[in-house]
């Protein structure tokens, strides 16, 4: 963990609580059944095994980078392993991810930045009836990701790749709702901001987004308080490695750090 990171990794775990300082019961039971819960599935191993092969491909590709970049890697060119190792989320929240959705029975689900498509097999996990549209920017990665899903025999997932802007925009022009979104791409204040405006508009009451990396940098925490601040926003729980993002209008407006 660098030092920037290190220092807001702190300065959460000194405001962070547990369940015992939680007033609000729909918040107290979302904490203890569903994000500090553990309920594995069967399927997690072979998702895993898909990771500890991606982590040991040394296949190099070239990469278009249309987002923050890594703190980590310079150049356009890295190995297979090196993406695995420093852009795939951890096994932590890729399983809250998969609880999230099958305790909301999300059916439209959207995903910003597939990466090499870990995160997106389990979040199909968490729903049989799911439909879920995913974005990258880089083809090579993408490719990546499609060979994950055909080994895994996903159903159900549908990989646009290109310029997120232009992406995204056209499937939006055509989207009726989302029921979940996990936003994990273009690490900068104004792009994050400006996905969950543009996916805010097609959300409703039960609609839960998930924001990647929200303590990232000082960019990103600027974007998770922008969000927290949004009209359509009326509760946000911290977990560190990511934010969660409620729209229930029945919920005064409410936001926790919560240790994970």
């Amino acid at each position: 963990m660098e030092l920037g990171t290190l220092s807001r990794y702190i300065k959460y775990w000194l405001n962070a609580v547990e369940e015992h300082s939680l007033h609000s019961p729909y918040v107290y039971e979302l904490y203890t059944q569903v994000i500090k819960s553990e309920y594995p599935d069967p399927e997690f191993e072979r998702i895993e095994k898909i990771r500890e092969a991606l982590v040991k491909d040394n296949s190099i590709i070239k990469i278009n980078d249309f987002g923050s970049g890594s703190k980590i890697l310079h150049g356009n060119q890295r190995t297979i392993s090196q993406i695995a190792r420093t852009s795939i989320s951890s096994p932590k929240l890729s399983k809250l991810l998969y609880r999230l959705i099958r305790q909301q029975e999300a059916k439209e689900v959207v995903e910003l930045g597939t990466s090499l498509g870990i995160n997106t097999l389990y979040m199909y996990l968490g729903n049989e009836q799911i439909r879920l549209t995913t974005f990258e920017g880089d083809e090579n990665i993408a490719k990546y990701a499609e060979h994950s899903f055909k080994q895994f025999g996903s159903e159900n997932i549908q990989l646009r790749t290109g310029e997120l802007e232009k992406t995204l925009s056209q499937y939006l022009a055509f989207s009726s709702k989302i029921d979940f979104a996990f936003i994990d791409a273009n690490h900068t204040f104004e792009s994050t901001v400006r996905y969950f405006n543009k996916l805010a508009k097609k959300s409703h009451d039960e609609s839960l987004f998930v924001i990647a990396d929200i303590h990232w940098s000082s960019g990103m925490e600027r974007a998770w308080n922008e969000i927290k601040k949004s009209p359509y926003v009326t509760l946000t729980i911290d977990v560190f490695e990511a934010g969660l993002v409620f729209f229930k209008p029945d919920i005064t407006k409410q936001h926790y750090i919560l240790e994970f």
